[in-house]
């Protein structure tokens, strides 16, 4: 099967077509046009017990997490993880787009153990992951980092909608109609969810802040070891400043039709607290007020800054 960067270049032609379309709405969560068709058959999916998902709601780490896990996965073995893409590595359950192979397609190619990315709110989860009690990592970021990065990506990635001007697109994500829905609700179902099914619930924050520590919660999590030299070895190679220059993890790959990386490189910064270079004042009180209503009685506590 071939990759994305064999592209046809009908493929891209067709892709060209489909810039810009609105989202579309799935049992109330909008999604790229595309996606929202996809999840049609995603209901098909039969799930391994063996298999691993990474869940996240957009922009919160989860190619980090993904290369992390091929990492593991490959016990550390770096040539390994440059067999192929990280899209191709770790298949994307609900990626679809004219004229590539979509996300189910490339997950037939994939041999066990499996692992699986996610951007999905609970409620349009496959039911096989669940009934197998597959395991799954979900890795949350504070919500004004993640409304930066995401406005950048909208630009690169012209699958999504045209997001206008920053404070157009910011009301759109604090009201939950940017792709994959409501940040809000996106991090306190997967919450919850952590309290019923294994669930390893990670924070971008603190893999920043000590990634030692979080790639070892992972470990334990999957219950596997591996060297301590293993272990420093992964924390390397994962770093924002490696992975962003390795074209099997930086979406280089793809053509600039589909991700313009002069526009925004699809790894731009990752760091915390960018949100402060970007919000006015005004912005940033509105924001504020708005996060403290909309979790009210949450469990959860993120950190703006480290």
């Amino acid at each position: 099967m071939g990759e994305m960067e064999d592209f046809p270049d009908s493929s891209v032609e067709l892709v060209k077509d489909n810039f810009r379309q609105p989202l579309k709405y799935v049992k109330g969560v909008p999604l790229l046009k595309y996606f929202a068709e996809a999840t049609e058959t995603l209901q098909d999916l039969q799930a391994y017990p063996d298999d691993l998902v990474v869940s996240t709601y957009p922009k919160s780490g989860t190619t980090w997490v993904s290369e992390i896990l091929d990492l593991i996965y490959q016990g550390g073995d770096l040539e390994k993880c440059r067999r192929a893409p990280i899209y191709i590595r770790v298949p994307f359950l609900e990626f679809k787009s004219p004229g590539v192979p979509s996300g189910l397609e490339v997950l037939e190619n994939t041999p066990a153990p499996r692992l699986l990315k996610t951007h999905l709110p609970v409620s349009l989860l496959p039911q096989s992951l669940l009934d197998q009690k597959v395991k799954m990592i979900y890795v949350a970021r504070n919500a004004k980092d993640v409304a930066v990065s995401y406005y950048y990506f909208y630009h690169m990635a012209k699958v999504h909608p045209d997001p206008g001007t920053w404070d157009n697109f910011l009301q759109q994500f604090m009201d939950g109609k940017v792709s994959y829905g409501s940040w809000y609700q996106h991090v306190q179902e997967w919450w919850e969810l952590s309290h019923s099914h294994p669930v390893l619930y990670l924070f971008y924050e603190d893999m920043k802040e000590n990634p030692k520590r979080e790639v070892k919660k992972i470990l334990e999590f999957l219950e596997c070891s591996l060297p301590e030299d293993i272990v420093d070895r992964i924390v390397k190679h994962t770093s924002f400043k490696e992975m962003k220059k390795n074209p099997m993890t930086n979406y280089t790959t793809i053509p600039t039709d589909v991700m313009d990386h002069n526009v925004s490189p699809f790894m731009r910064k990752g760091i915390i607290g960018d949100w402060k270079n970007i919000f006015t004042v005004a912005q940033n009180e509105r924001f504020d007020d708005h996060y403290a209503e909309k979790m009210v009685g949450c469990g959860l506590t993120f950190r703006w800054q480290i």
